[in-house]
């Protein structure tokens, strides 16, 4: 490697400096020398200071991430030791005694950008945010394989299209096995002692957002007794999680009828009666309109909408969709009823979020008072130099009187 190939410019050094693991492409990096995605280099200053050792993607708007700031090389040691604390991490610190589906590597958060690995049950499922880790993937597996000797290891391709494909409700197999033996079509796995179903090769999820975890079990807390909303109820998590916490009633509202048949059957394993709730198939701000024609009341209503989704009603994105939705959604809520707003939109930040919020109570002539802010659980870490690690919002709204 020939001194100053991989020099950034002095934007860039200024991010690495404050501990920022991404290199954009800009004009000097366009000046790189030709190279293959998952190549490691080191990363220099116009002075030919070293700064960081980093993989490629230059092919990417982020076309290097920043692996550590000494000198190393991408080999079994190494990577044997960051993934050693990535399970350190959870051991000590995440809240997991009723769970087995949980994140182990969390990409930045645990120094391995562009990489993430979820363990479901006794099986793993490792997800590449970059091609960089491509030909390091059978490294991944082997490395794995060894420190926690899972039944079998899968991977999730995930498409460039990715959020189209997912608001199409797209079932095809995305994941394939890369070692150890086949997991069951349906493999349930606990969260919070409950059971939930989650597919490991089919479709672009598993069917279970392992970053709600801590969010569901708060909302057990709150709502025995009450009228529980679940709109974008994919699979029914937070349903399920209403229910056996004994809510009066529990209705899910999502466009899939795939994704409802899917959250009875989680309704099915934990043992109550689907027939007790209400599941809905509909554009969710259509059946919200529809709603509050038959006068229905409710105690607490969560939305947790992808950031992206289309209907044949409706296109739905973060900025601009949230406020209708909330202005919807209030009138269907009792006084002093709890409303529940969440985003794992990366690009739009808590302040931006809470003025869509605001936008939808102005609209809906309400009061709304923010009482809690959650984000996401201990096994989705992001360094304080990284705030797009911090993607996840879940505000929780009184509607006051």
């Amino acid at each position: 490697m020939g001194t100053g190939e991989w020099t950034v410019g002095p934007e860039t050094v200024r991010m690495l400096e404050l501990g920022h693991p991404w290199v954009v492409a800009d004009g000097y990096t366009r000046k790189w020398p030709a190279s293959q995605a998952g190549q490691v280099v080191e990363l220099c200053d116009g002075q030919g200071r070293f700064l960081a050792t980093a993989l490629l993607d230059p092919q990417e708007r982020i076309v290097a991430r920043v692996l550590a700031r000494e000198r190393m090389r991408l080999e079994r040691p190494w990577l044997t030791n960051r993934l050693r604390a990535a399970i350190e991490l959870r051991r000590q610190h995440a809240c997991l005694a009723e769970s087995d589906a949980y994140r182990l590597v969390n990409a930045e958060g645990d120094g391995l950008p562009g990489l993430t690995v979820d363990r479901y049950g006794d099986f793993l499922m490792v997800q590449l945010y970059s091609a960089a880790w491509r030909p390091h993937l059978a490294l991944v597996t082997q490395v794995l394989q060894e420190l926690l000797s899972p039944a079998g290891i899968y991977e999730k391709v995930r498409p460039r299209n990715t959020r189209e494909l997912e608001a199409a409700g797209e079932t095809k197999n995305y994941g394939r096995l890369l070692a150890g033996r086949p997991a069951p079509q349906r493999l349930e796995v606990r969260e919070n002692g409950l059971a939930f179903l989650v597919s490991l090769e089919q479709g672009l999820n598993t069917g279970l957002f392992l970053d709600q975890r801590r969010n569901r079990r708060d909302l057990m807390g709150r709502v025995a007794g009450k009228r529980f909303l679940n709109l974008f109820a994919y699979t029914g998590a937070f349903s399920v999680a209403a229910a056996v916490a004994g809510a009066a009633l529990v209705t899910g509202v999502d466009a899939s009828p795939g994704y409802t048949d899917w959250a009875r059957e989680n309704f099915g394993v934990n043992r109550i009666n689907p027939r007790r709730h209400e599941f809905i198939v509909g554009d969710c701000l259509a059946v919200l309109h529809e709603l509050a024609q038959a006068r229905k009341s409710y105690d607490i209503c969560l939305m947790d909408p992808p950031s992206f989704s289309t209907t044949t009603k409706s296109r739905f994105t973060t900025r601009g969709g949230t406020s209708d939705l909330v202005a919807a959604a209030l009138p269907l809520l009792s006084d002093n009823g709890l409303l529940i707003a969440s985003s794992n939109h990366q690009r739009v930040e808590l302040a931006e979020y809470l003025k869509e919020l605001r936008r939808g109570a102005l609209q809906a002539g309400c009061d709304l008072r923010v009482i809690s802010i959650f984000g996401q659980p201990e096994d989705f870490p992001y360094p304080v130099t990284f705030p797009e690690g911090r993607y996840l919002k879940y505000a929780l709204c009184v509607k006051a009187r």
